[in-house]
């Protein structure tokens, strides 16, 4: 894995955000560092995902800012122009793949089959976004793909909860989770970082708990 994949790793959850305005990015990033979680996936679902990313990779270097849900190439590359340091898609498309490893930019596309995972590995990628995690199965559906798959490492999301990311963290295909509940749009619309930042650093607590 490189450099950035290893960090993901080590945080054990990825903050998946949707915002609405960029204006809060920084009290955001704050609300995230102070909860002992320096990571965010700045989601394209808003107009105000380049904006975020920009205003908080420049305010937290600390930080390890990324972009989800990036449907086009275009999108990948307003992403990395605002300082995005990792590109997440719902699925495999070929061109935003082909794209990020072309210029080196860490890649994670959305798999939820076999056959979208022998077209990551023809791509050379070995850790893979599992999605949409617990509609399509879930930790068992984990454990059947870790057979033949063996290889090959996920950061599942979609349906992640304090109840079940312990679950998760445990299989050793897993090196992360992508979480939202941490960071839901209407606690950053309301200026909830106090709250964000509580969850926040629960959820490092049952990243600790789940790893020993």
């Amino acid at each position: 894995m490189n450099d950035i994949l290893i960090q993901i790793e080590q945080f054990g959850v990825v903050p998946v955000v949707a915002i609405d305005a960029a204006d809060h990015a920084l009290g955001l990033g704050r609300a995230l560092i102070d909860g002992g979680l320096p990571c965010a996936e700045i989601t394209f679902r808003t107009a105000a995902a380049a904006d975020a990313i920009r205003a908080m990779s420049s305010n937290y270097p600390e930080m390890l800012v990324g972009a989800g849900t990036v449907l086009t190439v275009e999108q990948a590359q307003k992403a990395a122009d605002a300082g995005a340091r990792f590109i997440v898609t719902p699925g495999f498309d070929v061109a935003i793949v082909d794209w990020c490893v072309e210029r080196e930019i860490p890649v994670t596309p959305g798999v939820m089959t076999p056959t979208e995972i022998n077209m990551a590995l023809n791509k050379g990628l070995s850790v893979l976004k599992f999605f949409p995690a617990e509609a399509a199965g879930g930790v068992k559906t984990l454990k059947a793909i870790g057979g033949p798959y063996s290889g090959v490492r996920f950061i599942p999301t979609g349906g992640i909860s304090p109840a079940n990311l312990a679950d998760y963290l445990r299989l050793p295909t897993v090196i992360a989770c992508g979480g939202s509940w941490l960071v839901k749009k209407q606690l950053i619309a309301d200026g909830e970082f106090d709250r964000i930042a509580e969850l926040t650093a629960e959820a490092v607590e049952i990243v600790k708990a789940a790893r020993q």
